[in-house]
């Protein structure tokens, strides 16, 4: 059939007739109300976009590689590092699964050690043994940042390693420290100072990226992702600033700063903040002065959020985890590490870990998400939250630096202020179950129970001007390990369920109550029906329960609820 012909079969329909069509459809109710989307960030979505909607958009024909590097750094594909971290308690422990995990597909792997070790030279020539830094990432977290730089570059040069070869990161960001504990390493004149030096010091040594700007402090402590993108770019504005004013050029220092940003669960926005997160940090840098566009580039690390994960029904962290995976991967990260789905209440176990490194393998050798590059290019929704979002983020970080940057505006609380304010609203909204949390708010795994009592660590909120990570599952489990506290050695709570009447109504509020209470840790003792109420006061008054649902349809409860409050 000829192809204009078959298109001419059907006429254009512009987006008034679309809306129209759909506003008829309701039939009265609200089309704002209903279908407009209003997020957070204070983002007004509209249910279906169009071709228009890109006309008002800038970068739609910027390339990937090309500045300023909204579609990523990659001219072909879609690559990025498989990491891995492991706690350094025991070197040769440490090596051995280094080696291990190498060998399961990890290209990346971070070191973290306690903060009361100062590395040594024979220490980490120990903990490389068998491991090339010129052939893989290695990242390292330490309170000791210049001391392994310089066994970094001791160790290279022992073993003949091509300096410009040495690839990874160390893990240094005095602004991220002094906002999450309430003072610096040291002092801000001294952590400054190893900043400075650690640039100094690194200079041949071009792929070690030794200032890790972490976003993720934001992200969970219950900020929205406009607020911990803004933030974050203004910490690095700060760093960018002191550097420069040492004398530093901007080409030699931007290319040697990474990000860390958590990624959380809202999938398409997820998606547009890493893009308006190289584009604003482009647009950044390249305000300083910068001679070469390649040196404008983000290099963003990514970690899971810890702020959506729970204790109960912990193998819902998996699905979590791999939405936000996929959400990073598409809009072309350059490395993750996946968090096990029991990091939030035990050690990881090899299992886990395992669970958790493969969700990334099977991403890249299974569904190829690492060949197309920027796939959401072109999307209507999707490049329209990023504009937005560049929009909002930057408006925010131009407040930030009207204050003086970051540090001003930290001190004068301005920072912690706006994340409190946001995360009282994740809250509530958790609270009244506007946000559902699979397991903990919303379809409890009622068979689940903890046989040991351990508090989830929920902090008291005080009025400190300090960045507080939690998670928002925590009042709920709280109040289910009570439940489960007090079941240790008294008989827990029974909720049964009085249905009768109506059986399309009595199991949507069965269901319902059960959920409710489930949330609690209350035992549900569900019912399929009793054919009048004599006989479900009968069997109530048998097991004696302590807390009774009655469950049935409005017009059935006139007259029979006060008639089963009497009897029972």
């Amino acid at each position: 059939m000829d192809k204009a012909k078959l298109f001419n079969e059907f006429p254009p329909v512009s987006t008034d007739e679309w809306k129209e069509k759909i506003i008829k459809d309701l039939r009265g109710v609200d089309y704002d109300k209903k279908l407009v989307w209003k997020t957070r960030e204070g983002f007004e979505l509209q249910p279906f976009y169009r071709g228009e909607n890109l006309q008002s958009l800038e970068n739609l024909n910027v390339c990937p590689g090309d500045f300023p590097f909204l579609r990523g750094k990659q001219v072909k594909g879609n690559n990025w590092l498989v990491r891995q971290d492991i706690e350094v308690n025991d070197i040769t422990g440490a090596n051995a699964k280094a080696l291990d995990i190498r060998m399961k597909g990890v290209d990346s792997i971070g070191f973290k050690f306690d903060d009361k070790y100062k590395p040594v030279a024979e220490d980490i020539d120990r903990l490389l043994q068998n491991i090339r830094a010129d052939l893989m990432e290695l990242n390292y977290d330490t309170s000791h940042p210049l001391e392994i730089v310089k066994i970094i570059d001791i160790l290279a040069r022992k073993y003949n390693r091509e300096l410009d070869q040495v690839r990874g990161s160390v893990n240094y960001d005095p602004l991220g420290y002094f906002s999450t504990n309430g003072k610096f390493y040291e002092s801000q004149e001294i952590d400054f100072q190893v900043l400075e030096q650690l640039f100094q010091s690194s200079k041949h040594l071009s792929q070690l990226d030794v200032l890790t700007i972490d976003g993720s402090i934001f992200h969970n402590a219950g900020s929205g992702i406009v607020t911990q993108l803004a933030f974050a770019l203004a910490k690095g504005a700060d760093y960018m600033n002191y550097l420069t004013d040492k004398g530093f050029e901007i080409d030699e220092v931007a290319p040697k700063v990474r990000f860390h940003f958590a990624v959380g669960s809202s999938y398409f926005m997820e998606i547009a903040k890493f893009r308006a997160a190289r584009y604003l940090w482009s647009n950044i840098v390249n305000a300083y002065g910068l001679n070469d566009a390649d040196n404008a580039t983000m290099f963003i690390h990514c970690t899971n959020s810890e702020w959506n994960k729970t204790v109960y029904d912990p193998y819902v962290n998996m699905l979590r985890t791999t939405t936000e995976n996929l959400s990073a991967f598409i809009a072309g990260i350059e490395s993750m590490a996946v968090s096990p789905f029991n990091l939030t209440f035990e050690q990881p176990s090899p299992f886990s870990e395992r669970i958790a490194r493969n969700q990334q393998l099977i991403l890249k050798g299974e569904s190829y998400i690492d060949k197309v590059n920027d796939p959401s290019a072109g999307s209507y929704y999707i490049e329209e939250l990023t504009q937005q979002i560049i929009t909002e983020a930057w408006k925010l970080f131009l407040e930030v630096d009207e204050m003086g940057g970051y540090f001003e505006a930290f001190n004068k609380g301005f920072i912690t202020q706006r994340i409190k304010e946001e995360a009282a609203g994740r809250d509530k909204e958790i609270a009244q179950g506007k946000r559902s949390m699979v397991g903990t708010n919303k379809y409890p795994n009622i068979n689940e129970h903890l046989e040991q009592y351990t508090t989830p660590g929920q902090e008291t909120v005080d009025d400190t001007n300090i960045l507080r990570a939690y998670r928002g599952s925590m009042a709920f489990e709280e109040l289910r390990l009570k439940t489960d506290k007090y079941a240790l050695k008294n008989q827990r709570p029974r909720v049964w369920m009085f249905t009768y009447g109506n059986l399309a109504m009595r199991n949507a509020r069965a269901q319902f109550a059960g959920n409710f209470f489930g949330c609690a840790g209350f035992e549900i003792i569900n019912n399929a029906g009793f054919k009048d109420i004599e006989a479900g006061i009968e069997a109530a008054n048998k097991v004696k329960p302590e807390i009774v649902v009655v469950c049935s349809s409005d017009d059935e409860y006139t007259g029979n609820v006060q008639k089963i409050i009497a009897e029972l």
